[in-house]
């Protein structure tokens, strides 16, 4: 447990310390510990999240091209680098690159050829979805497939569905479905994505990440509304806001096996457990947390909006002292 006070530590590996070694080598240009992690991950869910980590550290070296090298046949060098590409485009898109399309191009080849050689995982598609919000005008087929229900926005549905045939209720792939419908538009697509959350975590089962999509939108509408009077504002305590950080906790917090809650979403659900005043859960989950923290979603209450990590980090000490002061000193839950 983490003491209060105690500046916390950004690390994507968490609590996979597995994960965290291999990540020490391929910063070093190493890739032999990778490639023995990736074999002997033995669930879709835990492999999408260490294959997405991975890329991450991995896209600014060339040590995937040298697996690849090493052995050209490797399916699981092959899944390595469609992420890497796929995490340079997304880069490159961000930073407005002069060769974003040149790369997107690049990630879309090498995600297809994966989609063959890796039939059954759920990766490569994953990959697809994330490079389709790049397709701003959706000029794509596969990006303007009608939705599931009437309410749902148009979109690449088809990724979706064959992640998620793959590996149902795919954290990532939800996620990435999110990042397609966030920039297209005002006020109505932002809420055609809080439709598709909560049409996600209504349909998901007991335990699954998916619950805590709809506390994801819930930050990305304050952090678009330019309200910054955190401790007067009233878009955490809302009934609906209220109810969204409950029924995560119940539904997936309470549910789901330690091992398999990633940083973010524990991070979000403590930040909506303690905007919403549920002290008593917000203080278990951020003892689930320990010595870790991601910078959002508290850098959106930070001053300013949440500039520097640093101010983000005292937001996140803040709520998390106050979360364990009313709930450990016998206090109502509600301050």
């Amino acid at each position: 447990m983490a003491r209060d006070g105690v500046q916390p530590a950004y690390d994507p590996a968490g609590h996979d310390g597995a994960l965290r070694s291999a990540l020490q080598e391929v910063r070093a240009g190493r890739w032999m510990s990778m490639r023995i992690l990736l074999e002997q991950t033995d669930s879709w869910s835990q492999w999408t999240r260490r294959t997405q980590v991975l890329a991450a550290s991995a896209a600014g070296t060339d040590v995937v091209r040298a697996w690849l090298a090493e052995e050209p046949r490797s399916v699981t060098a092959a899944v390595m680098h469609a992420r890497v590409s796929v995490e340079r485009a997304l880069r490159a898109h961000r930073e407005e690159h002069r060769r974003t399309h040149e790369l997107w191009l690049q990630a879309w080849h090498a995600c297809d050829a994966v989609t063959r050689s890796a039939p059954h995982d759920p990766v490569p598609w994953v990959c697809l979805l994330a490079l389709a919000r790049l397709d701003e005008g959706q000029r794509w087929d596969e990006h303007r497939v009608p939705p599931p229900e009437p309410m749902l926005p148009v979109g690449p549905w088809g990724l979706l569905a064959e992640a998620d045939r793959r590996d149902p209720d795919n954290r990532e792939a939800h996620h990435r479905m999110l990042q397609f419908l966030y920039p297209r538009g005002g006020s109505e697509r932002l809420a055609r994505a809080a439709g598709f959350a909560q049409w996600a975590a209504g349909s998901a089962p007991p335990g699954s990440a998916l619950h805590v999509l709809p506390l994801y939108v819930r930050v990305e509408r304050y952090r678009r509304s330019g309200v910054r009077e955190a401790a007067l504002d009233l878009h955490w305590v809302a009934e609906d806001a209220t109810r969204e950080a409950r029924q995560a906790f119940d539904s997936w917090f309470a549910q789901c096996p330690p091992g398999e809650r990633s940083l973010p979403d524990l991070n979000h659900l403590a930040h909506a457990l303690w905007g919403a005043l549920r002290f008593r859960e917000a203080d278990q989950v951020f003892d689930a947390l320990g010595p870790y923290w991601t910078p959002l979603p508290w850098a959106c209450r930070a001053p300013g909006g949440g500039g520097s990590a640093r101010r983000a980090a005292e937001v996140f000490l803040q709520a998390r002292a106050r979360s364990r002061s009313a709930a450990r000193g016998g206090g109502r839950r509600h301050r």
